[in-house]
Parts: structure tokens; sequence; C-alpha cells
């Protein structure tokens, strides 16, 4: 009697070159707050505060009306799957399997930070998650944003100023989500010209290279470069639209995880590709995100 055979799944963990590759890559892997998730949703709080305010001898104390709301993360999958030929299982084990985990991690960690940094559309098809960008240039009743409020653009004929630089920073600084150790600029390498270009009054240029072991800065902040901060319709390793500059307290860059990165070997000798002598190798890795409050994050578009 024909049955389906299971015995031969042997899952193949994605070993620590992978992760440190996927760390390497992505930024948001690196920096975001992380939200362990039990489930497909995880329901995140979000407070306004509690006010203060000064009261006379004997004076009533006013009660706080700050609001008390949260954010939603929901764990979408991120994967491919792999068909090899027997033949060329029997030849290159080892290295096609570490080879191909490595080529998805890089592609799983550029498209996560174009997800969570530079999508354009709202969630829906094609589009994980609502972006920073996305959040930016949208109204937010529940935390009273304004569309645009914190969002820059550089014009093609100016170009990446010293003053643009330094108001984009001035966004997250003026508000009540400045805290400098937390404090991060995530931004296209395209902007390492500019950083070299640019000069202050003085005639200085602003770019500091970092030293051994340590990041490059942004006036004192570290400086992560991500292939994802660029926009793009929907989620892609390879955005196509504008760079971007994101400042942001890493605090509300929620990422929830629920699993991976990992990988599944099928044997074909066995299981699903019995018949073809094929062997497949799924990798997968689920993610959420969500942007805990437009005021932390400033954006610069570069036109």
């Amino acid at each position: 009697m024909a049955r389906n055979v299971y015995d031969d799944w042997i899952p193949e963990e994605m070993d620590s070159e992978v992760i440190q590759r996927v760390n390497q890559v992505s930024v948001v892997e690196r920096w975001a707050s992380r939200a362990p998730m039990n489930s497909d949703t995880k329901q995140v709080p979000r407070s306004a505060g509690v006010d203060v305010e000064f009261i006379a001898k004997g004076g009533t104390y006013g009660e706080d009306t700050s609001s008390n709301t949260d954010v939603t993360l929901i764990a979408r999958k991120f994967g491919k799957a792999i068909r090899v030929a027997e033949e060329d299982i029997d030849d290159t084990l080892p290295a096609l399997i570490a080879t191909k985990q490595r080529d998805w991690a890089t592609s799983y960690a550029k498209a996560l930070d174009n997800a969570c940094l530079g999508t354009t559309a709202a969630q829906g098809a094609g589009v994980p998650f609502d972006s920073v960008y996305k959040a930016i240039r949208t109204a937010n009743a529940e935390t009273g944003y304004t569309a645009n409020a914190n969002y820059l653009s550089a014009a093609t004929a100016t170009g990446v100023t010293y003053t643009l630089l330094s108001q984009v920073l001035k966004l997250v600084e003026n508000s009540d989500y400045f805290d400098l150790p937390r404090m991060r600029v995530i931004a296209h390498p395209s902007f390492r010209d500019d950083f070299r270009q640019v000069k202050d009054t003085a005639g200085n240029p602003i770019f500091v290279q970092g030293l051994e072991g340590t990041p490059d800065t942004l006036f004192g902040l570290p400086v992560g470069w991500s292939l994802g901060a660029k926009t793009n319709a929907t989620m892609s390793q390879s955005p196509s639209g504008q760079a971007l500059l994101i400042v942001a307290n890493m605090d509300y860059a929620r990422l929830g995880v629920r699993s991976g990165p990992e990988s599944v070997f099928i044997d074909g000798r066995a299981g699903l590709g019995a018949l073809t002598d094929e062997s497949i190798l799924k990798l997968r890795s689920r993610r959420g995100f969500a942007v805990g409050h437009e005021a932390a994050f400033g954006v610069l578009e570069k036109l």
C-alpha cells in the first residue's frame, strides 16, 4: 500500500554564520526592539505617559487623561523553497546547503528592512506591515500625529545638505521620544557619498569614519547602512525607489519574533520528491513589525 513518508524530514539548522549574515545585512534585525511572539498576533501596549502638575498646599490632585492604546504585531512569513536534484546533492551537499542558506539570508535581510522601512503602500498584498515611511507620511488619530510632520525631502537641485541632516535629527530631538542611548540612524549606502561631500559652516566634513570596532556616525549617532532603506510600492529585496535616511529611537521600532530564520531539508530519496529524485530545501522566518510612535522617527528622502 502506498503511503506518504515523513521519516526523512531532516531539520537543517541555520547555523551561526547565517544568523551573523542576517545581522550584518539587516539593520532592523540588529537594532530594533525585539518582542517575542507565542502566537501569530501580539498586542504591545502604547502609553502616552503621565502628566505632572504643581499642586498648592491643600490643593486637589488633577487626574491624568493621557491616552493608552496599543500597536498590533502580526507575524508574517518570509520564505522560499529550493529544489535540488539528487545527483547534485550527492556531489555538493554541504557546500550547496550552506551557500543557499547564506544567499537566502542576504535576500531575506534586505527584504525585511525594506518591508519595515520603505514600503509605500499600506499593509496588504505584497506588503507585510506598514513601514516607517508609510507611518510617517500618514496621519494617526490615536497618537495625534499629523501626516508628514516628521518628513523631509532633499530636492534633486540642492541635494543632501548639512542643514537637512541637522533638521531630520531635530525632528526627534525636539520630541518627547528623544533618548540618546537608543538613537540610531539608518540610511541607504548612497548616503555615504553625501556624507563625504557635505560640509559644516566651517568647511569641515561632517562624516566621521568609524575607528576599528566602532560604527560610522552622524552628529554622534551610530549609522547603520541598509540596502533595504529605499522606497518601493511593495516589499522587495532590490527596492528601486528613493533612498532614505531614518533617525529613530529604536525602542519604538518593534520587531515581533515568532520563529526563524530556519530551514528544513526534505530528502528526495524517500520523501516529497521520491519519484523525481529531487530534494527540497525550505527556508523561512516569521516576523511582525510596528511603529510604536511616529514622533520617535524622522525621515529624509533623497529625491
